[in-house]
């Protein structure tokens, strides 16, 4: 017995499971929309914050270029002494704070002829300003070899290097902006040597470490060729390149975004920081040194918010949720409890308690007007199972009747075979199955004297017991008229004046009736209607051409003409009624005759009880599982000729 779920219940769970669910859709709209909306004015403000911190960091740089290429500027125009020098290298960086130290390093002998290299530099030191002579201090290996000496050189433009340390002069980590300058040299320009100004990396550190971005946000700084030079990672710090950072963690898109950052680019993109946490990250390239700066957002902290205020709205929801369940529950109970009580009561007249007692609803809506309709039909039912048990036992009754005239109706009707098992000059086989319990079909043989067998199958119009009264009636006559005459047509014929007096009815029988000579084979036969039959000879299968005759019982003094035809040995007469080629399928489709034609062809002919059943089944499968729709009757018989 399936389980009761009550409307209640029903009520409760989808009006609670349908407003959660609309309540999940807006929060994950609300915080979809949410984040979208941040990322954007993130991207809006780390575009604004990077755009501000690359100016500060340009403006400083160019400062320094500014007076680097006026340094180069004042050694073109004017020659200087070594005193002369030695001061304006101090002065310039006495006046320029920003600065860390100062040199001009001179060609070889392009200073004066009896010095190879002479490169001067002035430094900040403990408070105050130091110098040092870089082409001593470089022993190991000439400034000349320098890259902040060599690339510039080469290149005949300002340049900035990579970020260094400086051990032996400074002694600090430093980047170093290098002009050439030119001196004139019998009336052609001749590389005088390379004024520079280093500035020292803590200072732009400091700079971009004293930005603060939500609670672990941060600025970073990278090199042109990746190097990381500002970062809270302090161990990455001039140890790291952002390509070995991502070779380590073998990260395609990382190695990609460096070498975007290393073209120049500049961009917007969510991904995994050196610290290991996903975060967004805006960069920019600083112009005139070619390095990178990055501002990064830790993607937990940026929707903090979003997350803590999503979190609260859902606990609102779920508070909401839950009221809202209670109060659907305590008015579905209002509601549904009239129906309850009537589905209790219900429960009693199912079980058979037909006075059980309904409750009584005073209001007028749907509960009341249903309460009402369930005492007329209670009363209603109590009048119905009083007719149908006596309508029932008037239907067994019957029923019962049925079943014994389907008995007598079967006893009237040849059911011994083989029937005449003395008379091996022929054989003769027949069967009938019936739509309904009885049936209008009828089939009979019998016979006239020891040389003439008389035979027939008829069927009469309608079905059921009036049928089978008719069928009764007919068959009785044609047996004793059959003995009486001894012809085919005259046998019809008085069956037919007879069965046609007081016929108020309008009830007739087809009838196909033959009479076998059993010494020579010959069969004399008429016919009132009836489908042909088929002779099965030497020559093949094929439907007798009968003379038309008018079927027995509707009108009195009918005509019918005897017919004669010779069977040879071995030939076979089959008999049969419209139920087998009029069987239908669920589509509809006959039977028919040329079916009928063709599974006869493919029979054998030897033993008639297997040829009958064999077309039975054919046509059951025809069928297919139908229902049948008239009587199926078939008749054959077969003669051999032989005497005892």
């Amino acid at each position: 017995m399936l389980a009761r779920t009550s409307i209640a219940t029903r009520l409760v769970l989808v009006i609670t499971l349908c407003s959660a669910l609309i309540f999940a859709v807006i929060l994950g709209y609300n915080y979809h929309r949410s984040r979208v909306m941040l990322e954007q004015e993130l991207e809006s403000n780390a575009r604004n914050l990077a755009g501000s911190l690359v100016h500060r960091v340009e403006t400083e740089l160019v400062s320094v270029v500014k007076v680097v290429q006026g340094m180069a500027r004042e050694l073109e125009t004017s020659r200087h002494t070594a005193q002369e020098l030695n001061h304006l290298i101090k002065t310039t960086l006495e006046q320029n704070p920003e600065l860390y130290g100062s040199t001009v390093a001179f060609e070889p002998f392009a200073f004066n002829a009896a010095t190879r290299l002479y490169a001067p530099y002035y430094y900040r030191h403990k408070g105050g300003i130091a110098f040092s002579r870089l082409e001593t201090a470089y022993q190991q290996l000439p400034y000349l070899y320098w890259d902040w000496y060599q690339i510039p050189r080469e290149l005949g433009r300002m340049e900035w290097s990579e970020p260094y340390f400086d051990e032996g002069a400074g002694n600090v980590l430093m980047a170093t902006c290098s002009v050439p300058f030119y001196g004139a040299d019998n009336g052609r320009k001749q590389l005088k040597g390379i004024v520079t100004a280093d500035i020292s990396l803590e200072s732009l550190t400091q700079l971009i470490s004293s930005v603060k971005i939500l609670k672990t946000g941060y600025a970073a700084l990278l090199s042109r060729n990746g190097m990381v030079l500002a970062h809270p990672l302090k161990d990455a710090v001039m140890n790291e390149t952002f390509f070995s950072i991502a070779e380590e963690r073998n990260d395609p898109a990382m190695r990609e975004l460096g070498r975007k950052m290393i073209k120049g680019e500049s961009g917007f993109i969510l991904y995994k920081s050196l610290v290991g946490v996903r975060s967004w990250m805006y960069y920019a390239p600083i112009r005139s040194t070619g390095w990178t700066l990055a501002v990064v957002f830790p993607e937990k902290e940026l929707l903090e918010n979003v997350t803590r205020l999503s979190m609260t709205m859902a606990v609102m929801g779920l508070i909401g949720v839950l009221l809202l369940t209670v109060a659907v529950i305590s008015i579905a109970r209002s509601i549904t409890k009239p129906l309850r009580l009537l589905a209790a009561a219900t429960d009693e007249i199912a079980a058979g308690n037909f006075d059980v007692e309904l409750p009584v609803v005073s209001s007028q809506d749907e509960v009341g007007l249903l309460s009402r309709d369930f005492q007329v039909m209670q009363e209603s039912l109590k009048d119905y199972i009083k007719n149908l048990t006596e309508t029932t036992a008037a239907k067994e009754r019957i029923q019962s009747e049925l079943k014994v005239a389907t008995d007598i109706q079967a006893s009237l009707l040849p059911r011994l075979f083989p029937a005449f098992p003395d008379r091996p000059e022929f054989d003769i086989f027949a069967s009938m199955d019936p739509a309904k319990e009885v049936g209008g079909d009828f089939y009979d043989f019998f016979f006239i004297d020891p040389t003439h067998l008389c035979f027939l199958i008829a069927d009469v119009s309608g079905k059921g017991v009036p049928a089978a009264l008719y069928m009764m009636v007919a068959k009785t006559l044609l047996k004793s008229e059959g003995q009486r005459l001894g012809e085919p047509s005259r046998i019809l014929s008085c069956v037919n004046t007879i069965l046609a007096e007081d016929n108020d009815s309008c009830m007739f029988a087809t009838v196909f009736c033959g009479i076998l000579h059993t010494e020579t084979g010959e069969v004399q036969f008429a016919n009132a209607g009836h489908n042909p039959p088929l002779i099965m000879d030497a020559e093949g299968v094929r439907y007798l051409a009968l003379k038309p005759g008018f079927v027995l019982g509707p009108m009195e003094d009918m005509v019918y003409t005897t017919e004669r035809l010779v069977m040879r040995p071995g030939d076979t007469l089959f008999l049969y009624t419209d139920g087998v080629t009029e069987a239908c399928n669920f589509a509809d489709e006959l039977y028919g005759e040329p079916q009928l034609l063709d599974a006869l062809q493919k029979t054998p002919r030897e033993d008639l009880v297997a040829l009958v059943h064999t077309i039975r089944a054919d046509v059951a499968a025809h069928a297919a599982g139908a229902p049948q729709s008239d009587d199926v009757t078939m008749v054959a018989i077969t003669w051999r000729g032989e005497k005892i």
